[in-house]
C-alpha cells in the first residue's frame, strides 16, 4: 500500500480514532472487568457497529487469552471484513471486451463525486474510460455527470432527461467498442418510486448488458455515506438484494466520528468495501485495506 494512501486512511479515520476508538483505550487501559466492557459495548454500538454485532464480538475478545484486551478486540473487528478477491477490480472479460461497472447508491451519498473520482482513477493509470448517464430520472444527475466527466478528462454518452436508462447503456457499449474503452461506468437512479421499480430498472439494464456484451459480468458498486451510519446499512441490504452488490465505496468516512459501519456493512453483507473517500479532491477516494484501517483507527 502507498504512503499517500496510508496517510489518507490516518488522516481519514481521524474522527473515529479521537472518537469512540479513543474512549475504548482509555476504557482497556487498566484491563477488561465486567464493567470496562459493558462501556466498551456502549461505545461500539454508538459507533454505528449494531447492537447485535458488538455483543458478538466482545463476547470474543473477552474469551481470548492470548492478547491484551484492545489488541484483541481490534482483532475481532479486523475478522468482520469480508474476503477479498485475489481478481483485479473491476474484471475485464478478455482485451476487447470493457469491464462494466454498475453504481448504485441512494441520491446525496456521493454517488456521482464517486464516479467522477473513479474515472479519473482508472484514466491516470493508463485505462480508457467511458461514463454512461443512466440516471435519466433527474436532469440534474445528467449535468453533474456531465461536470465530472469533464473533470476526469473522459467520454460521457447521455440521452434527454427521461429517456430510457437501458438505452443509454446500449449506446455507450456500443461506443465503448467503438473506441476501445477498457472501462465503462455506468449511473443508475438513485431513487425510483418503489423497491420493485428500482429492481426492475436494474434487471432491464443487466439484461442489455448480456445482450451487448455476453462475456461481461458487471461489478455493481454500491456507495454509501459514512454518516447515514445504520440507516446507510439499511439501504446497502435493499441494494444489495435488487442489484446483487460486488463491493462497496464509503463515502464521508473523514465526517464522521463513527467508524464502525465500515465493519458491520462487510459483515453483514460479505461484500467489500474497496474503496474509501476521504475529502474532496480527485485523488481522494483511496484504495482500503482492513488491516491498514484498523491500524490506522488504533493508531
Amino acid at each position: 500500500m502507498s504512503e499517500e494512501t496510508t496517510a489518507g486512511l490516518a488522516a481519514g479515520t481521524e474522527r473515529s480514532r479521537r472518537g469512540f476508538i479513543g474512549r475504548i483505550r482509555d476504557l482497556l487501559r487498566g484491563g477488561g472487568d465486567d464493567a470496562t466492557w459493558e462501556e466498551v459495548e456502549e461505545a461500539l454500538i454508538g459507533a454505528d457497529l449494531g447492537a447485535d454485532l458488538t455483543l458478538e464480538v466482545v463476547e470474543r475478545a473477552r474469551a481470548r487469552r492470548d492478547l491484551a484486551p484492545e489488541m484483541a478486540l481490534q482483532g475481532e473487528l479486523v475478522g468482520l471484513f469480508a474476503p477479498r478477491d485475489p481478481v483485479p477490480w473491476p474484471r475485464k472479460p478478455s482485451a476487447t471486451t470493457p469491464a462494466v461497472i454498475l453504481v448504485v447508491g441512494v441520491n446525496g451519498t456521493g454517488k456521482t463525486t464517486t464516479i467522477g473520482k473513479l474515472a479519473w482513477r482508472f484514466r491516470s493509470r493508463g485505462a480508457r474510460v467511458l461514463l454512461a448517464a443512466g440516471d435519466t430520472f433527474r436532469a440534474a444527475a445528467i449535468e453533474q455527470l456531465g461536470i465530472w466527466a469533464e473533470r476526469a478528462g473522459v467520454p460521457i454518452i447521455a440521452h434527454a432527461a427521461g429517456a430510457d436508462p437501458s438505452a443509454v447503456v446500449w449506446d455507450a457499449l456500443d461506443a465503448a467498442a467503438a473506441r476501445g474503452a477498457d472501462v465503462v461506468i455506468v449511473d443508475t437512479a438513485g431513487r425510483l418510486h418503489t423497491k420493485s421499480n428500482l429492481m426492475d430498472e436494474l434487471a432491464k439494464i443487466r439484461r442489455t448488458i448480456a445482450k451487448r456484451l455476453p462475456d461481461a459480468t458487471p461489478e455493481v458498486l454500491f456507495v454509501l455515506d459514512a454518516t447515514t451510519g445504520q440507516n446507510g446499512l439499511a439501504q446497502a441490504k435493499a441494494f444489495h438484494e435488487a442489484a446483487g452488490l460486488t463491493a462497496i465505496a464509503l463515502t464521508k468516512l473523514d465526517s464522521t466520528a463513527k467508524g464502525g459501519i465500515a465493519f458491520a456493512i462487510e459483515r453483514s453483507l460479505g461484500v467489500p468495501v474497496l474503496f474509501v473517500g476521504v475529502g474532496e479532491g480527485m485523488d481522494a477516494l483511496l484504495d482500503f485495506d482492513p488491516n491498514a484501517f484498523a491500524r490506522a483507527l488504533f493508531a
